[in-house]
């Protein structure tokens, strides 16, 4: 295999993960849209981006995002201090979800 090929098909793999990552994690919402314009920019800037270091800062960011969010869970999983009704919630309706049930709305009196 071409080793040039194989470095675009590893720009291609990184600029994809990022991009998913940071809609994930940083929101699709058109105020932030900014996030992910930056993002296609330098990558369509940089033709071969593979060679350069960017890259590699490119797949740390992701794995940075990554990071952050499941260490925010994690806190959020162990703090018994906090109210975590919302967070159940969501984790119910998740889990019924997967099963396709729907969980009916509670009653707010």
């Amino acid at each position: 295999m071409n080793s040039s090929f194989q470095g675009a098909n590893t720009s291609v793999k990184v600029y994809r993960h990022l991009l998913k990552e940071v809609r994930k994690h940083v929101g699709k919402e058109e105020c932030k849209a900014h996030f992910t314009d930056f993002i296609k920019k330098e990558f369509r800037k940089n033709i071969n981006f593979e060679e350069s270091r960017n890259l590699k800062l490119a797949s740390d960011y992701t794995f940075y995002l990554n990071s952050i969010h499941h260490h925010k869970d994690l806190l959020l999983s162990y703090n018994i201090a906090v109210d975590r009704a919302d967070e159940m919630k969501k984790i119910l309706g998740k889990s019924a979800a997967s099963v396709g049930l729907k969980l009916p709305d509670a009653y707010q009196p």
